[in-house]
């Protein structure tokens, strides 16, 4: 097993969760056996995605699904999170049938279904400027709550909404495209909204263990000028604190419920419904300063001039081969202030995504990304810090959104000429810690 310093890897309170995570539009494939969704209108635009790739076939999952159980059970996670098509699922009974058959699977392996109710892939003839997709977000649950629930016992509402909103509705860089900068807030509070009436409906169905896979990271700002700071400041909010506070606190930032549409007061009731455990996914922090009065290209992504804030370089870490800065410690940060701030309000954390993106199957750099992660989440358990889980992104490469497959995040190497799966190091890495954590005689 990899070490750090000559140490082994420390061991985690019994009944910890450990799993990895994939998502329906990245891997499952299949295209022509389900409606289409905002991530299909949008690939087929020239230019949107960088290789002019599609997710037409990604992994071949729904074909080759009993595949990756094995890859799982011989991974020897707990839990496998994956997400469930809304566009599958609309298509009738063959998309049922086949989430039937992967829950079945997974539990005669041993491994826990923890499935994500959306995770982007939203139908085409929906919007999420739209209230009423929250409602019809909540029929879609019932329905699936109805069909699996008999199986699954931990469910996920939403993945990311903060990067649904920013990339797809406020910048334009992911499906639907959307470049509406701030008038996009409708779309993160009806997908709030959505979130709990979805927690409502799986309640009624009987469900007792329910959480959301939100994105967060600590904000650094680029200096401590006055300008720097309010500019780090407000981009928290924008990241942080609008997605976190509605669900932990029940109310919105100071100045952004004003902002919202409908009747915002009502909806916070819903939007508040109690969580089992708060999904966290980390990845790293980010260096925020004044406005540059220009364009900057930042992880891939424009950040147009007009924004009151500039997303700037974090020196001094290494790079994942997205250009992302790789910072353990971050994640102890995050974890200890969200407990800081929201104290008892703050259900148990498990990280619902963790991951980088290297090349290879001799993939050293994510053991060594994988290894420092899991020693910063135990120093913040040593904190006193709730977790109860940790899942790595991901199981398998993928379609990397508007990166299509040029990005390699999975623990399992994929060829997508003959989509022959290949477990990397790092898979035989994870197996390792996962078996250092099983109880000694």
């Amino acid at each position: 097993m990899a070490t750090d310093a000559g140490n082994p890897i420390p061991r985690f309170p019994a009944g910890f969760l450990w799993g990895v995570s994939t998502s329906a539009h990245q891997i499952e494939g299949a295209a022509d056996e389900r409606e289409p969704s905002v991530w299909d209108a949008f690939t087929a635009e020239p230019g949107r995605v960088k290789d002019g790739s599609t997710a037409a076939v990604a992994c071949d999952h729904v074909h080759r699904h009993r595949e990756d159980v094995a890859l799982l059970a011989g991974l020897g996670v707990d839990a496998y999170r994956f997400s469930l098509s809304w566009p599958r699922l609309r298509s009738g009974k063959k998309g049922l049938d086949f989430y039937d058959r992967l829950v079945d699977d997974l539990c005669a392996a041993g491994v826990r279904p923890v499935p994500t109710l959306f995770h982007w892939d939203l139908p085409a003839d929906l919007d999420w400027l739209e209230r009423d997709t929250a409602e019809r977000f909540a029929e879609h649950v019932s329905l699936v709550a109805g069909r699996l629930g008999d199986r699954v016992t931990k469910w996920i509402t939403l993945n990311e909404p903060a990067e649904h909103t920013l990339l797809g509705h406020a910048l334009g860089v992911h499906a639907p495209g959307g470049k509406l900068l701030f008038d996009a807030l409708p779309v993160a509070h009806h997908q709030l909204l959505a979130h709990g009436l979805a927690v409502r409906a799986l309640r009624a169905s009987g469900a007792a263990d329910i959480g959301i896979a939100n994105s967060h990271g600590p904000t650094w700002a680029a200096s401590t000028e006055a300008a720097d700071v309010e500019a780090a400041e407000f981009y928290d909010l924008l990241l942080n604190r609008l997605f976190a506070d509605p669900l932990l606190l029940g109310r919105y930032p100071d100045g952004i419920g004003e902002l919202m549409p409908g009747d915002v007061e009502a909806d916070l009731k819903v939007i508040a419904e109690p969580l089992d455990w708060y999904g966290i996914n980390y990845y790293a922090p980010t260096r925020v300063g004044a406005p540059q009065g220009a364009e900057i290209e930042f992880g891939g992504v424009t950040m147009p001039a007009e924004l009151p804030f500039s997303v700037r370089e974090i020196e001094g870490h290494p790079v994942t081969d997205f250009g992302w800065p790789v910072v353990p410690e971050g994640l102890t940060e995050l974890l200890t202030a969200f407990r800081d701030r929201y104290g008892d309000r703050l259900p148990p954390v498990v990280i619902t995504e963790n991951g980088c993106s290297y090349p290879g199957v001799d993939d050293q750099d994510r053991i060594a990304y994988l290894d420092g992660h899991v020693r910063a989440l135990h120093r913040a358990v040593e904190a006193g810090v709730d977790v109860r889980g940790y899942f790595v992104w991901s199981l398998l490469d993928n379609f990397e959104w508007a990166e299509g497959y040029a990005r390699r995040f999975g623990l399992v190497h994929v060829d997508f000429g003959t989509l022959e799966r290949t477990p990397k190091a790092s898979y035989h890495w994870y197996r390792e810690l996962l078996r250092a954590q099983e109880p000694t005689a």
